[in-house]
């Protein structure tokens, strides 16, 4: 009997990893970008050389196959822009609505304000650590997945601080509510990306914007009313809840995978299936996921961006300040118009109106925005180029200021 040959997986995916472009590829530079896009988010390592070291067989004596001629050949593509089954080409607030319930929430359970705030504080606090776990998930797991287990958890501890007999699982499940939350934040902008092309996409995000800021200033008045109902504080919450566990229900049921590099997984097991050969593969089913890896790409890189890059840094300061400031106005408003003009909570939150037509004006205006936006970008070979996108900011800023102080 033939002696069983051996097989070297770290050297194969070696070789697999060194093969170059295929000439006439469609679209070759979206797929470049995709890839460069993969290698930026989870990496490209081909796991651990620990692992791959120890000799491999097939079994039972049988001598290993020989390689394939051209690895990238049967790597799985999209057939060019055009692509039907593109996402490019298919047809298609519940964070501060407890804020105005929060005094209420500290009476009933005999603490000052400043503790019965950090019920808002924490879920804030939770959004901004989210995206830390979620970002680098979509990009392993695809979108649905994660948006539909993030809005899951929401309603989960959601419901649990409606029904909490202490302050301080009231304030701990709200930081979790808004840690799972934030994967909405994180990864619905993704989702618009993978949709929508560049002339699309300033339209669509501009109209998500509107999610993102108009659903904080509308819950006030709406929790407002609520909390000083026969309904009581919590109801502030339950109502939350039903809309969290509502959106749980129509991820399962409608909500579509769009992230191309899982699409094409599907797309080549599905082809494995029918023809039965097994080298047909994805790219993505190329990389194992390094943990290490991983962290220092979502932990150190971001900071060594922002550091090192100017304009990361300036408009990171920009928008700490506006969501801060948001929020800041979640708390004071209240204050304001029912401790000193003594209005109750459901119309002392009525002030925030002023700020959805705001909001609703500036959006208009950057949609009348895009059209010319989407000119320059057929006139550059559909290059987008980052600052065409500041204008609006720099109207904005000043008419931002001048607004604070009016």
């Amino acid at each position: 009997m033939e002696s069983p040959k051996y097989y070297d997986s770290s050297s194969r995916l070696s070789q697999m990893s060194d093969t170059k472009e295929t000439i006439g590829r469609p679209n070759p530079s979206q797929t470049i970008t995709d890839r460069l896009h993969q290698q930026l988010t989870i990496g490209s390592s081909h796991g651990s050389t620990k692992k791959d070291n120890r000799p491999l067989t097939i079994g039972a004596g049988k001598a290993f196959p020989p390689p394939l001629t051209d690895p990238e050949n049967y790597v799985v593509e999209f057939d060019g822009p055009d692509d039907p089954e593109h996402p490019y080409n298919w047809n298609f607030g519940l964070n501060a609505i407890f804020a105005p319930g929060a005094g209420r929430a500290s009476k009933t359970f005999g603490v000052g304000p400043e503790v019965g705030t950090l019920g808002t504080t924490l879920y804030i606090l939770g959004f901004a650590s989210g995206p830390l776990i979620w970002a680098p998930t979509s990009e392993l797991i695809g979108r649905r997945w994660p948006l539909t287990i993030g809005m899951l958890g929401v309603a989960i501890f959601t419901i649990s601080a409606a029904v909490c007999k202490d302050i301080q699982t009231l304030i701990i499940c709200r930081f979790f509510a808004g840690l799972f939350g934030a994967s909405q934040l994180s990864v619905v902008p993704a989702v618009l990306s993978d949709v929508y092309n560049n002339a699309q996409r300033g339209t669509a995000i501009t109209i998500y914007s509107l999610t993102v800021f108009v659903g904080p200033f509308s819950a006030p008045f709406i929790g407002g009313f609520v909390a000083s109902s026969s309904l009581g504080w919590r109801w502030t919450l339950y109502i939350s809840t039903f809309m969290g566990f509502a959106s749980v229900t129509l991820f399962i049921l409608l909500l579509k995978e769009t992230y191309a590099p899982i699409l094409l997984v599907a797309k080549a097991a599905a082809i494995r299936r029918q023809t039965f050969n097994w080298g047909v593969h994805a790219k993505l089913e190329e990389v194992e996921v390094d943990f290490h890896e991983l962290f220092q790409k979502y932990f150190t890189r971001p900071l060594k961006i922002l550091i090192t890059e100017p304009i990361v840094l300036l408009i990171s300061l920009y928008m700490s300040f506006i969501y801060g400031l948001v929020y800041a106005l979640l708390e004071a408003y209240p204050y304001v118009f029912e401790s000193v003009y003594g209005m109750n909570p459901g119309v002392g939150g009525l002030p925030f109106i002023a700020l959805i037509i705001g909001q609703l004006s500036a959006c208009g205006f950057i949609i009348t925005q895009n059209s010319s936006h989407a000119k320059k970008l057929a006139a550059n070979g559909k290059v987008a180029v980052p600052e065409w996108r500041l204008s609006p900011a720099i109207v904005g800023a000043p008419v931002f200021t001048v607004g604070i102080f009016w």
